[in-house]
């Protein structure tokens, strides 16, 4: 950030949308939003109180519940707030700096998330007899953490070539959220170079963690087809389903704002709607619906608290 940038506000112009559909988008948004926390927030009390959940394909669930929870509360109330009143549109400089930041720093770090978790399930179906020393819990650890710092590092290099620009003139962002794209729009300066150093920076991640997935499933349907039994091959198969589809909700959206030549604003609001609303809530869901184990455990979770309640 420099001298040069003389905007100190910046006016966020929502979802693209009838004005009377304001109160009924509100409760939509809402309802979503809670659902999403009270999901995420359900699997991570159930992964830490049963131990049967302790093990490294649980605990990176419970590191992609706790970065849903806080992705979703990075993009949501915000966009609550446009559809509330004018001044919900309203967002400082730094406020706006900080949304960036945190929004890239989740959403990467989820993407590297992904990758850890596909590997994850290489070991446990590729070796299953080795798996539980090849991923030991100082493992697990290095490995979330080596995402969470990753994804860090990658939105810091986002966020200072965005706002190393100056921005002197127009203060609309055509979006719901501080993001990068509507942002370099506004700057009084040749984005070129900018534009095209975050395309590539966000093309090598997103790429590069995608063809580590698809690296990773190859070799998973390889060792599947070798399964003598076809419920062995089933259960091995089940067990990487949920994980597949999350990851294609995820980059799907992703890919197509981020890169593909040109941009259609409408059309990339309603896109990311998917992405920093919709998947958070589905990641629960998906997992929840889709795992016997999981099943068990909240089903025990809620006899416990009923238990204690009765007490």
């Amino acid at each position: 950030m420099t001298n040069a940038s003389l905007v100190t506000t910046f006016i966020l112009t929502g979802l693209p949308h009838a004005p009377e559909l304001d109160t009924f988008l509100f409760g939509i948004f809402l309802v979503i939003y809670v659902l999403t926390l009270v999901g995420n927030l359900l699997i991570l009390l159930v992964i830490i109180v049963n131990p049967h959940l302790h093990t490294p394909m649980y605990y990176f669930l419970s590191n992609l519940s706790f970065i849903d929870m806080w992705y979703s509360t990075v993009t949501t109330p915000k966009m609550l707030m446009t559809l509330v009143s004018p001044e919900g549109s309203l967002v400082s400089f730094p406020s706006c700096v900080a949304q960036l930041y945190s929004f890239h720093f989740l959403g990467s770090t989820e993407c590297f998330l992904y990758t850890v978790m596909s590997y994850d399930r290489f070991l446990a179906i590729s070796y299953p007899l080795r798996y539980a020393s090849m991923m030991s819990g100082r493992t697990c650890a290095i490995l979330a953490t080596t995402t969470w710092l990753s994804g860090s590092v990658h939105s810091a290099v986002q966020t200072t070539l965005t706002f190393r620009l100056p921005f002197c003139g127009p203060n609309q962002i055509q979006h719901y959220i501080c993001d990068a794209p509507p942002i370099l729009k506004l700057a009084c300066a040749d984005t070129s170079t900018v534009e095209t150093v975050i395309f590539v920076n966000i093309g090598v991640v997103a790429s590069g963690c995608f063809l580590l997935i698809v690296l990773s499933y190859m070799s998973i349907i390889h060792s599947i087809l070798k399964i003598r039994t076809s419920e062995g091959r089933w259960r091995a198969f089940q067990t990487c389903a949920s994980h597949c589809t999350v990851v294609l909700c995820f980059f799907g959206p992703g890919v197509f704002i981020y890169l593909r030549p040109g941009s259609k604003e409408v059309v990339d609001r309603i896109v990311a709607v998917f992405y920093t609303v919709m998947t958070p809530l589905l990641n629960p869901v998906i997992y929840t619906l889709r795992n016997k184990e999981v099943k068990k455990a909240l089903l025990k979770f809620k006899d416990k608290v009923v238990y204690s309640e009765s007490k």
